[in-house]
């Protein structure tokens, strides 16, 4: 059987350190990105594609030249604030980009997908931690436009026999340990890169949004997973559908959670250096509470993230850091 695996995004944040991880696993990516958020710099374990997943015929192209056993599909919009800006953007990439390319992969006689999707499609927390029996009420277009692909695999799966397991990532954050690849977002939107910007001198300061929630200590609650165990759960997702496994989803959290003041506390100490925080209201439909129940993936997958905050604020750090230093051209 080929190891080349098709991974769509894998120029992006969480997407290259799949790529990563699937060469540390003995599998050989080439990733397809248009490059509209990813980066060229970013693909250094497997060939570079460049095209968009809304090409059908490019996509035969490209899986004609490679013949992949299966895909990895990360490309999507993910900034919750410009998808309620621009809803049609969200569904045009996410939801039609998605069908175009499950519709290339079976022209082209694959037969599996990892989908990259999201606790976004929970919506507010009805219970904790979030299983993946939660009911899905999504707030903005982006986490409907990833809940509409999840339904669209299940009915690929139920009546083509298209098999697929759907990853819903909480708060990936972190970066590689050797300091290669890491978060690069434009526009950032995240809380960690935001802080450690910040520390940086790149931002004025770093806004706390509300510190009156019914938490600890009044600040929202958060878990946040390191984007290599992200990366080591879609090889083993990857490796259950190979070997035959069923379609199904998987939360991907830590299983804890972290107030916001308890990051800030975590980057202070871990950087070394104070910055200014700023107490700013709510937004509207942040959740005061989101941790994931992963024990499906730790009982189907046999995954646990084995990185802690400290983990993930460190090999942050050391990216953001070097990026100051060597900004990309």
């Amino acid at each position: 059987m080929s190891s080349t695996i098709l991974v769509t995004g894998g120029a992006g944040y969480v997407g290259s350190h799949a790529c990563l991880a699937l060469s540390q696993a003995g599998f050989t990516p080439v990733v397809y990105d248009n490059l509209s958020n990813g980066h060229a710099a970013f693909v250094q374990w497997g060939g570079l594609e460049i095209g968009d997943i809304r090409d059908g015929a490019r996509l035969d192209a490209v899986i004609a030249r490679h013949r992949p056993v299966a895909v990895l599909h990360f490309a999507a919009l993910i900034e919750v604030g410009e998808s309620v800006k621009a809803p049609g953007r969200f569904y045009d990439n996410n939801v039609i980009g998605a069908l175009t390319l499950i519709e290339a992969a079976r022209r082209g006689g694959i037969e599996t997908m990892v989908f990259s999707s999201t606790c976004a499609t929970y919506g507010d927390p009805v219970y904790l931690p979030m299983d993946e029996a939660h009911p899905q009420a999504p707030l903005t277009p982006y986490g409907r436009s990833k809940l509409m692909v999840e339904q669209a695999l299940a009915d690929y799966s139920t009546y083509a026999g298209f098999r697929s397991v759907c990853l819903r990532y909480f708060n990936a954050a972190g970066a590689d340990e050797n300091g290669r690849i890491g978060e690069r977002h434009q526009p950032e939107t995240h809380a960690i890169p935001l802080a450690l910007q910040t520390a940086l001198g790149q931002r004025q300061g770093f806004k706390l949004f509300g510190d009156d929630y019914d938490t600890r200590d009044g600040t929202a609650v958060r878990d946040y997973v390191h984007v290599m165990d992200l990366a080591d759960a879609h090889v083993r997702a990857l490796r259950y559908l190979l070997e035959g496994g069923a379609t199904t989803v998987f939360n991907l959290g830590a299983g804890t959670g972290t107030t916001v003041r308890e990051l800030i506390d975590t980057i202070r100490r871990t950087t070394n250096r104070p910055f200014p925080v700023e107490t700013a209201p709510r937004r509207l439909g942040d959740a005061p509470c989101l941790v994931a129940d992963n024990n499906r993936a730790r009982e189907v997958l046999g995954w646990r993230p084995t990185r802690t905050l400290d983990d993930i604020v460190r090999t942050a750090w050391r990216w953001h850091a070097a990026e100051r230093e060597a900004p990309e051209a």
